[in-house]
């Protein structure tokens, strides 16, 4: 069995942005020489996730007022803020979008469903954060 772990790191410059990082893990999955096999894509920290949906804009600008109106930024308003922080709505956030993804790979490539892709979620950005991909076939 072959493996291949490798990190991609982001510092984004707004506090709320959505990367797609398909290329990135696709060259991953290429280095890895798996032709058959899973990959699994997660964020390594609390207040950011990994998602797979549609690269459209106006879907990415729906997502950002969705987050809001669900898990909306509010200095005041969360019992984590308690410990001196600001970030309880990032920390929401990633609970609804999720941590990690895991794709199959067939002949060596992702292999997606019709306009997916993979994205990188960030709720409290402007500070660095990775992502860690993870190969594992033959």
């Amino acid at each position: 069995m072959k493996q291949r772990r490798k990190e991609l790191w982001f510092k984004t410059a707004g506090r709320m942005e959505f990367v797609n990082i398909t290329p990135e893990v696709q060259q991953a999955v290429t280095e890895s020489g798996v032709q058959e096999g899973l990959v699994l894509v997660n964020a390594m920290h609390i207040t950011a996730s990994v998602f797979i949906n549609d690269d459209e804009p106006g879907l990415h600008a729906d997502f950002k007022q969705f987050l809001e109106k669900w898990a909306p930024y509010d200095v005041k308003g969360y019992q984590h803020h308690r410990t001196g922080e600001d970030n309880g709505d990032a920390h929401l956030r990633r609970q609804l979008f999720g941590r990690e993804v895991v794709v199959a790979i067939t002949k060596g490539k992702l292999d997606f469903g019709p306009w997916e892709q993979i994205f990188y979620g960030e709720f409290d950005g402007r500070r660095r954060k990775r992502v860690l991909v993870k190969v594992i076939g033959e």
